[in-house]
């Protein structure tokens, strides 16, 4: 992902207002990401844990989108959980349901997705090793890291599209 700025990041959300996209609090030392190993830059707002953004550079340009995050019941320690982007496992709140409200006319009735993310929003550095799941949840595979890249890639650009 190329680097991004401030003002890229509130003009590429697509499902939420421009007064939300003002409001919304941005990463803390965003501008010292570790540009070449993202997919995405994805967030927590830390004034509302119960939001979180993404944003994705997708055919030359950024799109971002506003997500909610389902506060579940937290399991036991040796209960396992799946991101269905990066397919990292973890333990215990790793992974959170996160639900996106769809854009146009389906996004004003009420309409959303939602995908199992990675409660932190670091898929990228989990698929490249550069960051370990508590419970070591990689999954032993036989692809390379660039086809693992092109899967994380190829999974968060069709959650994109449904939203």
């Amino acid at each position: 992902m190329r680097p991004v700025t401030e003002r890229d990041i509130r003009a590429s959300f697509i499902n939420c207002s421009k007064g939300e996209t003002q409001r919304l609090s941005m990463p803390r030392d965003f501008t010292q990401s570790p540009w070449e190993d993202l997919d995405f830059l994805g967030w927590r707002d830390p004034g509302a844990p119960e939001r979180a953004y993404l944003v994705a550079e997708r055919d030359g340009s950024f799109v971002g989108i506003a997500l909610r995050v389902t506060s579940g019941s937290s399991r036991g320690f040796t209960s396992r959980s799946m991101c269905s982007l990066c397919l990292t496992m973890h333990t215990s709140g790793g992974v959170a349901l996160m639900t996106a409200r769809r854009t146009g006319e389906a996004g004003r009735q009420g309409n959303s997705v939602g995908q199992y993310l990675c409660t932190d929003l670091d898929c990228s550095l989990y698929v490249r090793g550069k960051k370990k799941a508590a419970s070591d949840g990689a999954i032993d595979e036989s692809l390379s890291l660039p086809e693992k890249v092109a899967r994380t890639r190829a999974n968060l650009f069709a959650f994109l599209a449904k939203v």
